[in-house]
This record gives structure tokens, sequence and C-alpha cells, in this order.
């Protein structure tokens, strides 16, 4: 009987411990499973938290959906979004039609007075349409009704209407500069404000719109790779529509604790989780940057500017329903935003993050790019640097880029621009000049406005950067 009752006992020990190792299992697969998934979600929903991020910053700044904030002068390194144009002003209007319904947004012409560049797009950043000299209007003016999903009310006559599958999203208006000079500014900056936003409720009396400059905030809508990125992405799921092709992440985003209708409140070991998945896709997403895009100019460095596919398809909100370039998007927004409808007709961006000898850009180093005459472009170019890090301007330093349309920048005899990049200025190149963080590494991107088919016939080429000392 001893005997008996001994090998029991042990064998409900054994059972216990096969038990409590059977259990230890489960939970540390589905802390895996956490894992796993939450990488996927950063991935998939990084256009509207990158969307999300530049809204709260607008709140901070002290604008209001239903008003424009615009930088009152170029961009320096306060505005801290990604990879923006500080040869230009920047115009931004943010909509929310659940709260406001449907929204009237009136570009006025193209003159003599100034011309601009505008893109509206939804809260994931896929296109609407484009506005201005080279959009929809050809530089006209048009008057565009945003609606909210499910609108089923009537356009006034003389406008046209933008159907977002969101009810929120933004608009992004360039008002061109011929030049970086007091009077050009202004100039640029009177005609911008002749853009008009108001609610379509108001359209028989439409009132006042409201500017706010943040030209002196700082703006800061970088990419945060920690569990915050998750509470943004809950904010979408609570407020918007679900996307028919994005109703397979319903159950995806249940299983890392955001559903909707139910608070997101993670517990600590999913916490862990969150934040090992963000670690990985952040990895991922830095290693598919680095190994780059398509050349566009074969046997240089000068890439596209993103993946085919993902410009493809924010542009036609992935009409084509055999693909879905969900990875490609996800690269795409976690160092840029907004999205062109007709990229090339407007502009046409190149990226740069390796010398002439496949070697990164150190910011404690000189470069020099030699761009050569006849630029194919009717509007401007301009080479801006960039932190390789976080994507925006790089912090402290005067300026961020040089550009046709800077008064002081030289020429050479022939009719080609040296541009040097570095923490010092070479001795008398102060105009061509692109200050750089000896501490931090950056990247480069060039700008053609208004391209002409030269550029993309390549009988023009810009060559690659070589480092200089």
């Amino acid at each position: 009987m001893i005997r008996m009752a001994l090998a029991f006992a042990v064998a409900l020990m054994s059972a216990g411990t096969a038990l409590a190792q059977d259990a230890r299992s489960a939970d540390e697969l589905s802390q895996r499973f956490v894992h796993s998934r939450a990488a996927e979600a950063v991935i998939w929903g990084m256009p509207a938290v990158n969307m999300l991020l530049m809204y709260d910053q607008m709140l901070k700044a002290g604008g209001k959906p239903g008003e424009i904030i615009y930088w009152g002068k170029p961009l320096d390194w306060r505005n801290q979004t990604l990879t923006p144009n500080p040869d230009t002003l920047y115009f931004m209007g943010f909509y929310d039609t659940k709260a406001d319904g449907a929204m009237v947004v009136e570009i006025p012409p193209a003159g003599d007075d100034g011309s601009l560049n505008g893109n509206f797009v939804t809260l994931w950043q896929t296109s609407l349409e484009d506005a201005g000299l080279h959009g929809v209007d050809k530089g006209a003016g048009v008057k565009f009704v945003i609606t909210p999903p499910g609108f089923d009310g009537k356009v006034p006559d003389g406008f046209e209407q933008l159907q977002p599958d969101t009810f929120t999203g933004y608009f992004l208006v360039r008002s061109n500069l011929k030049s970086h000079g007091d009077a050009d500014v202004q100039a640029s900056l009177a005609y911008g404000k002749r853009v008009k936003f108001y609610p379509l409720a108001k359209i028989d009396s439409p009132p006042e719109t409201v500017f706010k400059d943040v030209k002196d905030s700082e703006f800061d809508s970088t990419i945060r790779y920690d569990l915050s990125f998750f509470t943004l992405l809950d904010r979408v799921v609570q407020a918007e529509p679900w996307l028919a092709r994005d109703r397979a992440m319903i159950d995806q985003l249940r299983s890392i604790g955001i559903e909707r209708g139910k608070p997101f409140e993670p517990d600590d070991a999913t916490k862990q989780s969150l934040e090992a998945g963000i670690a990985d896709a952040r990895a991922w997403l830095e290693a598919r940057y680095d190994a780059g895009f398509p050349v566009f100019f074969e046997g240089t460095h000068w890439t596209m500017p993103s993946l085919p596919d993902a410009v493809e398809g924010q542009s036609t909100t992935y009409a084509d329903p055999e693909t879905y370039a969900v990875d490609a998007r996800g690269i795409a927004y976690s160092y840029a935003y907004i999205s062109i409808k007709r990229l090339g007709v407007g502009q046409f961006y190149l990226i740069n993050i390796k010398d002439r000898n496949g070697a990164g850009y150190d910011g404690a180093s000189t470069y020099h790019l030699r761009v050569p005459p006849d630029v194919p472009v009717e509007q401007y170019w301009s080479v801006t640097a960039y932190d390789r890090e976080t994507h925006a301007l790089i912090k402290g330093v005067d300026r961020a880029s040089r550009a046709s349309n800077a008064a002081d920048l030289q020429k050479n005899g022939d009719g080609s621009v040296d541009i040097w990049f570095g923490p010092k200025a070479p001795e008398g190149k102060e105009g061509n000049w692109v200050p750089t963080d000896p501490d931090r590494r950056f990247e480069l991107m060039f700008r053609l406005y208004a391209p002409t088919k030269a550029l993309f016939e390549k009988t023009w080429t810009l060559p690659d950067v070589e480092r200089a000392g």
C-alpha cells in the first residue's frame, strides 16, 4: 500500500509538473503570437498612425480641424515632419467629416500672383486628387466638396466631389516661391491664403477661413516606435470604418488588444510583447529602406522615391484586386507622408542614401554634388539633407537645402551648380553649402518641380555624390 501511495504521489507530481510546463508553454506561445502580430500591425498601420501624429501636432500647435495651419517662412528644423520640402511654403488643412459634415475646399486659379501644388488624401494617405498648376484643374482653380463615407447628399453645381473612405484626412498645399527673398515669401503667403476651407452646410454664407501660423512651433511627427504607436492605432479602429480590404486585420488586432468598442488596456506581459513586436517592425523597415529602391539613373545611387507598387496602390486606392502593397506602403510612410495621384506631373523626387562609393553619408565628412546645367524643370529644383535616423530635417542647422530659387546660389560658367554637404562650408562656397551635424548620419532627396520629359527620357542625368573630405 505504501509503495502504491508513493507511486500515486509521484504520478500526481509529474502530472502537475507537466501541466505547469504546458501552461508556461502556452503562455510563451501566446506572447510570441502577440509579438508577431504586433510587428505586422505596425507595418500595416503605418500610414494612418503617420497621419494621426501630424493631426495631434496640429492640435498641439493651436490648430483645429476645418482650419488651415501654415508655415509663414520656408521650413526650418523645427518642422520635424518626414522629409518635408524647405524650399516652398506649406499650408495644411485637416478635415473631420464625422464632426463637421462635408467640407468645401476652394483652390484659386494660378496667375502672375502665384501658383500652388496641392494633394488631397484620406486617413490612410491614399490619393483623392491633385490640384493647382499641375493638378486636375491645370491651374484654372477648382472647388472640391470632401464628403463623409456614405454621403448621399447633393454636391452644388460647379463643385467636384472627393469621396474619402475615412472620416478624417488632410490636404497639403505648397505655395510656390519665386525666391527666398522677403517680398517673394510674402507674395507666396498671400496667394496661399486665397485657399478657402469651410463646411458645406455654410456654403450660402461661407465663414472666413482661419489660418494659423505655426512657423515657430516644434512640430514633431516623426514615428514613435513605442507603445504610443498602438494607442494611435487603437484610435483608428475606434473612430473609422473598416475598409473591405482590411477586414482580415480585425482578428489580428483583437489578438493584441485592439478591438472596436473596447478599451485598449494591455497587461504587462502584452506590453512586453508589443514592444518586442514594434522593435522587430522597426528593424525590418530600416533594413528594407537600407536595401534601396529601384535605381532611377543607371550607374548611380539616385533611386525612385518609393517602391513602385506602393506608388501605384496609393494613387489608385488599390484598384487592382490582385495586389495590396501593405509592406511597400509601410516602408514609404516610415520616412515620408502625403500621396500624389500623378507623380511626375507636378513634382518628382529622387532619394540618395549612398555616395559614389556605396557608403552611407557621415555628417562629419564633406561631400560634393555637381548638378548639370539645364535641369529638366519648368519651376525649380532643390536638394535637401535629412537626418538618416529620423528622416526629418537635421536639428540645429541654419538651413537644410539648396535650390535653384535661392538668390545666393552660385552657378558655374556652363550653368552647372556645385553643391557641398558637410559640417563646415568650403571656403567661398557658403551660398552653395548645406550644413550637416557631425554627430549624425544624413540622407538626400532631390526634388524636381514641374519636370519635363528630358527627366524621364534620361537625356539629362544627375551624377552621384562624391566624398570630398
